[in-house]
């Protein structure tokens, strides 16, 4: 993790661009890119005026993937909030919604709780150690925002690295670059239950 008043690191300005939509540049410490990593900062599309394509982008997003969730989520209310952080996440690390929904199905089969025998945590199941990385020793990885801030910065830093290859990322996110069994998964999902929008 940064610290005050020391330099980004090279791989920390690679990450920058995901984390809060704010650039940072090489000479900026932990100050303004945690800042913008934990406080979750709000992306250009949800300000309080968007724009009449962004409303029916919306509307289409929820009317679409609220039928499709119900089927792991039964509560509406439940669903409306996961589905607009997820939608807020994905659209501000640059990923299209849907694959973050198709994600989360197979990772954790949309458990906020939810623990793997790695010790990966939450919705998209993080491993601890990116605390350290990205965030705060505060961060708790079961809350669905942060969890989804975490994935959705580490899924985006993965596709920038691999010049947009979604196996490649996917693998990589995955921790098994090389197979394909899990980015198989994923796109499936992705293909067969989620992806509805362009």
């Amino acid at each position: 993790m940064l610290t005050p008043g020391k330099p980004a690191t090279r791989r920390h300005r690679r990450l920058a661009p995901w984390l809060g939509g704010i650039a940072v540049s090489a000479a900026l410490g932990t100050a303004s890119m945690t800042a913008a990593f934990a406080n979750n900062v709000q992306p250009t599309f949800d300000a309080a005026q968007p724009s009449a394509r962004q409303q029916v982008e919306v509307r289409r997003f929820y009317t679409a993937m609220d039928r499709r969730l119900a089927t792991f989520m039964p509560g509406a209310e439940a669903r409306t909030h996961l589905l607009e952080r997820v939608y807020r996440e994905a659209r501000l690390a640059g990923l299209p919604p849907a694959l973050v929904l198709a994600l989360i199905e197979v990772e954790s089969t949309f458990r906020p709780k939810a623990v793997s025998s790695a010790g990966a945590v939450g919705l998209m199941q993080i491993m601890p150690f990116w605390i350290d990385e990205l965030g705060l020793a505060a961060d708790d990885l079961k809350a669905p925002t942060r969890n989804l801030r975490y994935g959705c910065t580490i899924l985006a830093h993965y596709l920038a690295k691999e010049g947009g290859d979604f196996t490649r990322a996917l693998a990589r996110y995955n921790g098994s670059l090389g197979r394909t069994i899990y980015p198989e998964l994923v796109l499936n999902a992705w293909q067969q239950r989620w992806r509805t929008l362009p």
